[in-house]
């Protein structure tokens, strides 16, 4: 019962349903009728589970939901438009520094020299008591694991992801993983094959194929694919392939190709090549990704006020450049008042109070 109901879920999100905001705004109006025209029968069952007064009920959930609600009436449109954006910083490290942590850095014992470069020079020039590094392998890890942290950030494969996570439960520690993944390259017959190709080939072997949000398959149509195909259930197909080989699978068009993107796993980057700007729309509103390149690969990320991330297991929260402040901060809630000034709904609470206490 409960997979027939994720299940079903995911199959009516991917047939698009949600992406006009005009429907969304239609849920938010019918949320608005059912605390209204059922405020009664709300009030009565959080009467009968925790003996609420009614009053309360209004008081601390259903005024609450009602002014989300149309808080986001008003600003929905606009939170959801493309916006342009400034460049800024997207480094975890510097955005831990700006938010005023201090932080331990563990670097992959796979590095070895680069890992003890690091213990050697960052407390040369970092305050040593506030910015440590902690070097070695496996033990190492799992015991640096051990202690509880406000907050984790571990970039690297899922295998170590999944472990990472499981520690930081241990404590409720929050993380941020950044963890790779296959992502697809969709070139349409309308587009400068040339050009497309030069970039797409720079992107993918440029640190010989080891960065993230490398091209990872390209998707084109047999008319424009010149070299042997590879087929999906190919091993090569099946996980991140971080190195300097690109399949090319071959597809019946634009459909097929969002099928096939839609059949697996979430991208963290996604990138399509064409001069169609029906093809572009379709390909954005269609997919799902952590971030999309049109006619360029692996751009994106260079915009540091553009938020890095991910959907679902690929990126677990988002950061880069002021997001990554955020990431590492904590954003206390503060409201001073004046006490020669009345509290906010001091004419409501006084009523309210007379009628709890005649109804008790």
């Amino acid at each position: 019962m409960e997979k027939q109901v994720v299940d079903g879920l995911r199959e009516v999100f991917q047939s698009g349903r949600s992406r006009p905001l005009q429907y969304r705004k239609q849920q938010h109006r019918a949320l608005h009728r059912l605390i209204t025209e059922r405020q009664a029968d709300i009030e009565q069952a959080l009467k009968q589970d925790l003996n609420r007064n009614t009053y309360n009920t209004s008081l601390f959930e259903l005024i609450s939901i009602e002014n989300d609600i149309k808080l986001v009436e008003s600003n929905m449109a606009d939170w959801a438009a493309p916006r342009p954006v400034k460049k800024n910083l997207n480094s975890p490290l510097v955005g831990a520094i700006a938010a005023g942590n201090a932080a331990v850095l563990k670097p992959s014992e796979l590095s070895e020299h680069s890992a003890r470069l690091m213990k050697e020079l960052l407390p040369l020039y970092l305050d040593k008591e506030m910015y440590q590094v902690v070097t070695g392998g496996v033990l190492e890890t799992q015991e640096l694991l051990r202690q509880r942290f406000d907050h984790i950030f571990y970039t690297g494969s899922s295998t170590v992801g999944k472990l990472v996570m499981e520690a930081a439960a241990r404590h409720l520690t929050p993380v941020t993983l950044e963890l790779g993944g296959k992502s697809p390259c969709y070139v349409d017959k309308n587009c400068d094959i040339a050009v497309a190709c030069r970039r797409i080939t720079w992107g993918k072997f440029a640190n010989c194929g080891q960065t993230c949000i490398a091209p990872d398959y390209i998707l084109c149509e047999p008319s424009i694919q010149d070299r042997i195909d590879v087929l999906p259930h190919f091993k090569i197909m099946q996980e991140e392939i971080f190195g300097p080989l690109l399949p090319i699978v071959t597809v019946n068009g634009l459909s097929e190709a969002i099928h096939f993107i839609n059949a697996r796993e979430k991208p963290l980057a996604l990138y399509v090549f064409s001069s169609d700007k029906t093809v572009i729309k379709r390909m954005l509103t269609e997919t799902s990704s952590g971030g999309v390149t049109v006619n360029d690969v692996l751009m994106h990320y260079t915009v540091d006020t553009l938020p890095f991330g991910g959907v679902g297991k690929q990126v677990m929260k988002q950061w880069n450049g002021q997001i990554s402040w955020e990431t590492h901060a904590v954003l206390p809630s503060l409201w001073v008042f004046y006490l020669s000034l009345p509290r906010p709904f001091g004419s409501v609470l006084p009523g309210i109070c007379e009628q709890m206490l005649g109804s008790s």
